[in-house]
């Protein structure tokens, strides 16, 4: 799920941003009148309770040194790392260059995704002195920032919602399939025996079963197994188009044997299949909006 997660922290990079440098800032100022190391590790104390999170905490100084050991609950990370350079590490150069808090990103830490906010403080004389870093896990960020995620409770509730529908709308397209199949092969090699209304209801009945599992698929890949695309709106596009014009040729086949039927036994009725023409007219309009202003939407979008 790391590719959904990284996907998710890109929409709520921004909140992050200003979640964790609101908390550093708190904290400590950006700018004392006389800083030392002392003042620094004291601010980790109150980081600690408002981002009980935390993954890991150290301090740098001017230079992209490691100046104290890693805080962090995680055994497997605390007590390490002073004296170590983080001179080549964004979050360290983006921090002097900015001269502000920047941007968490993500990173990766022995396979695991982490999001390191670092966070420059100067003296009076606005010199730089240290930079304050927090680590996060990705998972972690996404369930403070955004309470929505996939992996929140409520985002893997939702996960297996969708999957009951998916399971539900399958075998839906499975009886349709299995229907509409039968509804021409009931009578074997005979095709002589076989009536035009038949071959026009398993038609109908075929359309409908690959439009629902073409929503199905689109459904399970997006919601259920994460597999947020590049392209992905796009794709949403795409599969909605497919879906609505599958229903309007099934509509449109039962128009034309509403014609033909009421044409031979009641022409009174016409007016009914001319009903379902206008009907079928208006989606057809409908849809045609629909894309032009998708169009639109997409060409201004990439001219920005």
């Amino acid at each position: 799920m790391v590719i959904q997660e990284i996907q998710e922290f890109s929409e709520i990079r921004t909140k992050a941003r200003a979640y964790f440098c609101y908390v550093l800032s708190r904290a400590i100022p950006n700018r004392m009148p006389q800083v030392s190391l002392e003042n620094v590790e004291e601010s980790i104390k109150r980081i600690k309770k408002d981002i009980p999170m935390y993954e890991a905490i150290y301090i740098l100084d001017a230079k992209g040194k490691q100046v104290v050991k890693n805080i962090s609950p995680n055994r497997e990370y605390r007590n390490k790392g002073q004296g170590k350079s983080r001179l080549d590490r964004a979050y360290y150069y983006r921090a002097v260059k900015e001269k502000r808090c920047v941007d968490p990103y993500p990173s990766l830490n022995k396979n695991l995704m982490v999001v390191t906010a670092s966070y420059p403080i100067y003296n009076e004389k606005k010199e730089l002195r240290y930079i304050l870093c927090v680590d996060i896990t990705l998972e972690n960020v996404l369930k403070a920032v955004h309470p929505s995620s996939i992996d929140s409770a409520f985002g893997k509730a939702t996960k297996v919602v969708y999957a009951g529908f998916s399971v539900a709308l399958t075998a839906v397209a499975l009886l349709l399939f299995v229907k509409g199949v039968g509804g021409f092969l009931m009578h074997g090699i005979h095709f002589d025996k076989i009536d035009i209304k038949e071959v026009f209801e398993a038609t109908i009945l075929l359309t409908l079963s690959l439009a629902i599992f073409d929503l199905v698929k689109a459904i399970f890949e997006e919601e259920v197994l994460g597999h947020h695309k590049k392209n992905a709106p796009d794709d949403i596009h795409k599969t909605m188009v497919r879906f609505l014009g599958s229903i309007i040729i099934a509509l449109a086949i039962e128009a034309l044997m509403l014609v033909f039927k009421f044409a031979i036994i009641d022409p009174s009725k016409l007016i009914n299949a001319i009903y379902l023409i206008a009907g079928i007219s208006a989606l057809l309009i409908s849809l045609s909006i629909y894309l032009r202003t998708i169009k639109d939407t997409d060409r201004s979008s990439r001219n920005r």
